[in-house]
């Protein structure tokens, strides 16, 4: 059923007093991992429920609400990037009705390679696209102007809004500027500064809301998450990657290559490189970049927010670096993030990624003469 989560209440009460200050467009932005796909099929189901309640929240019983449960309302649409249509549900979607995750992985579907397979069966050599077409957009007229099934509104849910490629954003765009009446554009999106200004000034904008640590935590342990303070802060503090985080391998990975780097200088580059080569590159560099701010942070201001459960060799490492060479290097990796999705060598990646981690961890000029 579509609910939303217990952090998002609030925010919910906010919009839907008064019948909900969407206007004819709904950018929904934040980081990953805090629901955002599943509060905006939320704020969908119950603007097209019929009988929504004097909150309202969506009645559950009426025909509208069943229809969008088995994903068949006819005044409803979900464009999103093929790669992320044909996944199944993560915790990211969150809300056990079948919607696809909230964010693209970065493999083929389980149980396809990685060329696909066409509607007949038969090997294709195109792979899923990450984008969202302008085909997709386009397609969207006859929707847009046909009235709607129920004498009420249409709903278009574009997740993630940012993988519009740039003739799909212009051809939203143009709706947007001459809105159709009782048609509702609800943008979904992890990196808002990568949609057109234009797109984001005429929309009514969202920030989703985090949960506070400790309610989080208590969250994620009423799932079964055992390691759950690990769990979160590993994740950025978002609760459903925390989740997502300890039901896959992630977990496991991450701590040993936390375990690895935390030795920078008995740190087996090769091995390590050889190791995480089919690791997923931007999640690597994202744990990488987590662990260099909290020595950065321990080393400038005596705390740390990711690695809480290894402040003694935050502490230990800090008390060496040269904090220019290590500033200089999590600036570096802001780069090499963006390049991770595309190298055509992971493990060549990976040792000049960690050849660099452990020259910027070389100790201070101060340290070595007092040594």
């Amino acid at each position: 059923m579509t609910q939303i989560y217990p952090w998002q209440a609030e925010l919910w009460r906010k919009l839907a007093a008064g019948g909900g200050p969407f206007g004819h467009a709904l950018l929904l932005r934040g980081r990953k991992g805090l629901g955002k796909l599943a509060f905006a099929r939320y704020v969908a189901k119950s603007r097209l429920c019929e009988r929504p309640s004097a909150a309202g929240d969506a009645c559950e019983i009426c025909p509208s609400c069943h229809w969008f449960e088995q994903g068949s309302h006819p005044d409803f649409r979900l464009v999103e990037p093929e790669l992320i249509s044909r996944k199944p549900p993560t915790a990211e979607s969150g809300d056990g009705s079948g919607a696809a995750p909230d964010d693209a992985g970065t493999g083929s579907e389980p149980g396809m390679d990685e060329a696909g397979t066409d509607s007949s069966g038969a090997k294709s050599k195109r792979k899923p696209s990450s984008h969202i077409k302008v085909e997709q957009i386009r397609d969207l007229a006859d929707f847009i102007n046909i009235s709607s099934h129920r004498n009420g509104y249409k709903i278009i849910l574009i997740h993630p809004a940012e993988s519009m490629q740039p003739a799909a954003a212009n051809a939203l765009l143009k709706n947007l500027e001459e809105p159709p009446l009782h048609v509702l554009f609800i943008l979904v999106t992890h990196h808002s500064r990568h949609l057109l200004p234009t797109i984001r000034s005429r929309c009514h904008q969202v920030v989703m809301p985090a949960p506070v640590p400790t309610a989080a935590i208590q969250w994620l342990q009423q799932q079964g998450v055992e390691q759950a303070e690990t769990c979160l802060a590993s994740a950025g503090f978002a609760p459903l990657a925390a989740l997502e985080f300890n039901e896959g391998k992630y977990l496991q990975e991450h701590q040993a290559f936390i375990r690895q780097i935390s030795s920078p200088r008995n740190l087996d580059i090769i091995a390590v490189a050889e190791e995480m080569q089919k690791a997923d590159l931007p999640t690597v560099v994202n744990w990488l970049q987590k662990w260099c701010y909290d020595l950065m942070s321990f080393r400038t201001a005596g705390k740390i927010r990711y690695h809480l459960n290894m402040l003694a060799t935050v502490k230990s490492l800090a008390s060496d670096i040269d904090p220019r060479l290590l500033a200089t290097y999590l600036r570096s990796l802001t780069e090499t993030h963006q390049l991770a999705s595309h190298t055509l060598n992971p493990r060549l990646f990976l040792e000049e990624m960690l050849f660099s981690y452990v020259k910027a961890l070389s100790p201070s000029p101060r340290e070595m003469h007092a040594g």
